[in-house]
C-alpha cells in the first residue's frame, strides 16, 4: 500500500485563468494628465534669461575666490618671519622681496600723521601710522581694548604681514583714500603696510571662503549644464 494518500479534486472546480495584469501602455495611459498636458512649454526666452544669471553668478562668484589669492597665499606662509632690519635704512628692492610674507623689524613710529580707526565685531583699535623717515612705509599696530590713551606708547619691534598698501585686502581696501583724507596728504606711489600682529593662521578664513565661492561656482556651471542639455534635447 502506498506510504502518500491521494486527495481527488471536486470535478465542479473550473479552469484556473491568471490574474489580470496590468500593461505598460495601460500605466501609461492611466498616468496621463491632460491638464498637464495643455499647460504651455517654457519659455525660450525665461530659459534663456535663467542661463544668463547663473553665468553672472559664477563670473561673480569666480572673481570673489580670484580677489581673495593673496590672503589664501599667505595663509599657507608657514616660514619663519624674514628679518628687515631697521625699517628707516631697509631698501624697497627687500620690501619687494618679501611682499605678502611674515616679516619682523624694527621702526620708529611717528606720533603725528597717523589715523586711529575701528572694526565691527572687535573690541580692540587700531592705528595706521607711518615710520618716522619713511612716509612711504606704513605699520598698523592694534591697541588693546582699555589702554587707548596718551600713555599708550607703541611696539619697536613689528612682527606681521608685509603688502603693498594700494594691493590690501579686503580688510584694508578702504585705508589708504582713509588716510589721505584725514591728513590731507596723497600717499606714495607704491606705499607700503606692515600689519603687525597678523600672522599665516590669522589669514586661514580666507581659504574657507574661497572655497565656498568656487563650490558656488561650480554649482551655478552644473546647473546651466542642465539647463542647455534640456534645451538641446
Amino acid at each position: 500500500m502506498s506510504e502518500y494518500a491521494v486527495e481527488s479534486l471536486p470535478h465542479d472546480i473550473g479552469p484556473l485563468s491568471p490574474a489580470p495584469m496590468s500593461s505598460p501602455g495601460a500605466q501609461a495611459a492611466d498616468e496621463f494628465d491632460p491638464e498637464l498636458a495643455a499647460l504651455p512649454a517654457p519659455s525660450r526666452r525665461a530659459r534663456t534669461t535663467t542661463v544668463g544669471l547663473l553665468g553672472l553668478a559664477v563670473v561673480a562668484a569666480l572673481a570673489m575666490a580670484v580677489s581673495l589669492r593673496r590672503e589664501v597665499a599667505y595663509a599657507f606662509a608657514g616660514a619663519p618671519p624674514t628679518a628687515l632690519g631697521d625699517l628707516r635704512m631697509v631698501a624697497d628692492a627687500t620690501l619687494r622681496a618679501n611682499e605678502n610674507r611674515l616679516v619682523r623689524a624694527e621702526g620708529m613710529l611717528g606720533a603725528a600723521g597717523g589715523i586711529r580707526y575701528e572694526r565691527p565685531f572687535r573690541e580692540d583699535t587700531f592705528r595706521a601710522v607711518p615710520v618716522v623717515g619713511r612716509p612711504d612705509v606704513w605699520v598698523e599696530v592694534q591697541v588693546p581694548a582699555g589702554q587707548e590713551s596718551g600713555r599708550w606708547e607703541p611696539p619697536r619691534v613689528l612682527t606681521g604681514r608685509l603688502m603693498r598698501l594700494g594691493a590690501a585686502g579686503l580688510s584694508h581696501r578702504e585705508l589708504p583714500g582713509a588716510i589721505e583724507a584725514a591728513t590731507h596728504t596723497r600717499l606714495p606711489a607704491g606705499a607700503w603696510l606692515l600689519v603687525d600682529g597678523e600672522e599665516p593662521p590669522n589669514a586661514r578664513w580666507s581659504v574657507f571662503v574661497a572655497l565656498m565661492f568656487l563650490g558656488f561656482a561650480a554649482w551655478n556651471v552644473s546647473a546651466i549644464a542642465r539647463l542647455v542639455r534640456r534645451v538641446e534635447s
